[in-house]
């Protein structure tokens, strides 16, 4: 199991090559490690617009957090896609979950797949939180490019970091060989 902390040594310079030693690439690790085991303030669901779980990440989550996720989430009246909406952690490690609802493709939405980038990094802000560790979003039944996808979400987590030095930290939590490939060959970002 690699660490976040050898994925930020081995990787930070692919991920941001123009901007040694820059501190918001620092700011950026990337994982393998299961997201629900991550003790950050925030982590990031991968939601439906019911946020009452589902399969993949979302299920993980809900299953981890264990069933006050659920009840809390029940008082939310489900979340819009592109928006985000915060609850406790529960049993989990991350003091929060911040849930999101992503584009299902096609058509591929990049500025609504963006929003939910965004949104989830505005809501950990508002909350006066620092830590956000993110899922791949839209990228497994929903259908989102995971090449496309990657490039969104790395960019727009770049240009929030670049205007708002709230946060510090991000971790993109990745799923399969395929997205650590992605995620680290992305040289222009």
């Amino acid at each position: 199991m690699v660490t976040v902390k050898d994925y930020a040594l081995a990787n930070i310079q692919r991920l941001f090559p123009h901007s040694s030693p820059h501190p918001i690439a620092s700011k950026v690790t990337l994982s393998t490690q299961d997201i629900t085991t991550l003790k950050v303030d925030a982590i990031v669901n991968a939601a439906n617009n019911s946020l009452l779980g589902g399969g993949g990440v979302d299920g993980a989550i809900h299953r981890a957090a264990g069933p006050g996720l659920l009840k809390e989430c029940r008082t939310l009246g489900g979340c819009d896609t592109g928006d985000a909406k915060i609850t406790k952690g529960y049993n989990l490690p991350a003091k929060h979950v911040i849930a999101t609802v992503g584009p299902i493709a096609p058509p591929e939405q990049p500025d609504v797949l963006a929003q939910c980038y965004r949104r989830s990094l505005q809501v950990l802000v508002a909350h006066d939180l620092r830590t956000i560790a993110f899922p791949c979003i839209s990228t497994g039944v929903y259908g989102f490019n995971k090449e496309r996808a990657a490039n969104v979400a790395l960019t727009t987590v770049r240009q929030f970091l670049e205007s708002d030095s709230r946060v510090d930290q991000v971790v993109f939590c990745l799923f399969s060989k395929e997205d650590v490939d992605l995620y680290q060959g992305k040289q222009h970002l």
